[in-house]
């Protein structure tokens, strides 16, 4: 049977949407791994929403947190706020206290992925503060560290991400993931898919 690694995010503009199909699309190049992209619900209204200026939300398919359950592997995305996840994915995660109780994720590997609107935004506390919540389920946190080569000492030009997972900068919103950041996403799905699929055959 297949190991099914879930890609779960919130993206209010559209760039963490954009990162999590290019990590499935590393996810997709392991054999015996079924990769799956999820959404978070929302938590504004459209109202809210539209004064915001974000587009319209994708047909990707809402989680429920007993779907979640159903996952050998997750990576998690979402958007800084104040350098830490959106209050609509800690939301989601506020909700998943039965698989807590019942310990359901315990051992299950996790990677992390974001955006932030500059380079201080918290590229990196974004994740860090992020891994409580892994580590109260007893999930494996998979960093990529430096596995991705020369790509993660890329300073010519502007990239994110970091050793605790793929990112990118959004800027002002007018900014869309680059080439480089798509590259180390496209890695993280091939990377952690592999460790998935490597725990799943072990157990």
């Amino acid at each position: 049977m297949a190991a099914k690694l879930y890609i779960v995010y919130y993206s209010t503009y559209g760039h963490v949407a954009k990162l999590a199909e290019e990590i499935k699309k590393g996810a997709d190049t392991v054999e015996g791994v079924e990769a799956k992209i999820w959404q978070v619900p929302e938590t504004l209204s459209d109202d809210v929403l539209a004064k915001m200026g974000a587009p319209p939300k994708s047909d990707v398919p809402v989680i429920t947190p007993n779907e979640l359950a159903e996952a050998d592997g997750v990576i998690f995305g979402f958007p800084t706020r104040f350098g830490m996840m959106a209050a609509q994915f800690k939301a989601f995660f506020d909700s998943t206290g039965g698989l807590w109780k019942s310990q359901a994720l315990a051992g299950k590997p996790a990677g992390l992925f974001y955006s932030t609107g500059s380079q201080g935004g918290g590229q990196e506390t974004t994740a860090l503060t992020a891994i409580t919540q892994l580590t109260h389920h007893g999930m494996i946190f998979v960093p990529i560290g430096y596995t991705y080569g020369a790509g993660m000492f890329e300073i010519e030009k502007v990239k994110g991400g970091s050793p605790y997972g793929s990112g990118t900068y959004a800027g002002d919103g007018s900014r869309q993931p680059s080439e480089a950041e798509l590259g180390q996403a496209f890695h993280q799905g091939k990377y952690i898919a592999g460790i998935t699929k490597k725990l799943k055959t072990s157990a």
